[in-house]
């Protein structure tokens, strides 16, 4: 086994997500984690994926036909902060995999404010005992800002009704990536 936070989020999402479900990825980015969502709700699930970038949305749909599961999923072309307009009733997970679009301009990133909007909006959606997930990226300044806004927010929310965990490493030097892990309680 390798220690890595995406294979750790994966891991958390499977726990909670049933064949059937909806399911949001907030960052479609190249198609990875919207690949994987929908083999987490199969064949009669749903997977919303949202991204500003027409690339990464042709990126992740080449990707979806691929694997043969294209006509499963909602591809939409806007940032995550419009996801409650989009979403109608519970999802089970969200997740975001913040940053910026891997190959493509590195200053077309998320930001602190849309993020936090879309992460409050999410979880208005998502369903008891389901999950929003975020993988962090502070090692670049914009990532750093975000990072820091997202875990100050996620540290304030009420452990009442939700469990904020935070998964990092502790040895790595410049700014590894960590994820937080949100789950709404009942």
């Amino acid at each position: 086994m390798l220690l890595n936070i995406l294979d750790f989020v994966h891991a958390s999402i499977q726990q909670v997500v049933q064949v059937g479900d909806t399911v949001v990825d907030a960052t479609a980015g190249n198609g990875h984690d919207t690949l994987f969502l929908a083999t987490c709700v199969g064949k009669h699930g749903k997977v919303m994926a949202f991204d500003i970038q027409k690339a990464a949305l042709q990126a992740t749909h080449k990707r979806l036909k691929n694997a043969g599961m294209s006509e499963r999923i909602e591809l939409i072309e806007a940032g995550h902060e419009y996801l409650d307009n989009y979403i109608e009733g519970e999802v089970s997970a969200i997740m975001f995999n913040l940053g910026y679009l891997p190959g493509a301009d590195k200053n077309c990133t998320t930001t602190a404010s849309t993020t936090l909007n879309a992460m409050q909006a999410g979880l208005a959606h998502l369903a008891i005992n389901g999950v929003l997930a975020a993988v962090l990226y502070p090692g670049h300044e914009q990532g750093r800002i975000e990072a820091q806004a997202v875990q100050e927010w996620a540290a304030g929310l009420p452990q009442q009704q939700i469990s904020v965990l935070k998964y990092a490493f502790i040895n790595r030097v410049h700014n590894a990536p960590y994820a937080l892990l949100l789950q709404k309680q009942a």
